[in-house]
């Protein structure tokens, strides 16, 4: 081959069902949308699919779940942070979710595409691209607590285990954990995008 010829680029773009080309190297806001997201959430399983019941428990719960506790853990936060936990993990509408071990083996590389990802889906729904340490430091809160209660209910992780990997709940009241199918995971994902943005717009 002759070196003035380049080689082609290989595609880094996925087509979405609503039609948008995501380039997952440099995302765009504008080819983001929420239904598109909670499509893909609502068929990616957490803990790779090692979970009782009849569906598997899905990113779409997982998000719902953890914008619940955050909000018991921080009574009275503004809307915009509770979306922020809704949307907490939404870029795994695209890469999938990676159970934290395999994050890890994968390195810095695989959490930069995350982060972009993450910052173009805020800046998208009118969030900043980069939150505030202390809202993050409470998401991460909420999700180790969706974390203890999906391990212990769903994933076969006994009490104690789960204690040691992902601390106990305090002060939250007790869940009872159904995973859903795919299609009403989605439409309860997008339902409460939709109230959360609703009460942003009123405030």
């Amino acid at each position: 081959m002759n070196k003035s010829q380049k080689q082609p680029h290989a595609r880094a773009w996925q087509r979405m069902l609503s039609g948008r080309r995501l380039d997952l190297l440099d995302p765009s806001p504008f080819d983001i949308e929420i239904e598109d997201i909670a499509h893909g959430l609502a068929r990616v399983a957490r803990w790779n699919g090692q979970t009782r019941g009849d569906h598997a428990f899905s990113v779409a719960e997982h998000c719902l779940l953890v914008e619940d506790c955050f909000a018991q853990i921080k009574p009275g936060v503004p809307g915009r942070w509770r979306l922020a936990a809704l949307l907490h993990d939404a870029p795994e509408y695209v890469i999938g979710d990676l159970i934290s071990p395999f994050k890890a083996a994968v390195g810095i590389d695989y959490k930069a595409l995350e982060n972009r990802l993450q910052a173009a889906i805020h800046l998208r729904f009118g969030l900043p691209a980069q939150l505030p340490s202390d809202i993050t430091s409470l998401i991460k809160r909420a999700d180790r607590t969706a974390a203890f209660f999906e391990a212990t209910q769903l994933a076969g992780f006994a009490p104690e285990e789960a204690v040691d990997l992902f601390g106990a709940p305090r002060g939250l009241k007790p869940v009872k954990l159904t995973p859903l199918a795919a299609r009403d995971a989605q439409a309860a994902y997008v339902r409460r995008f939709q109230d959360l943005m609703s009460a942003n717009e009123r405030s």
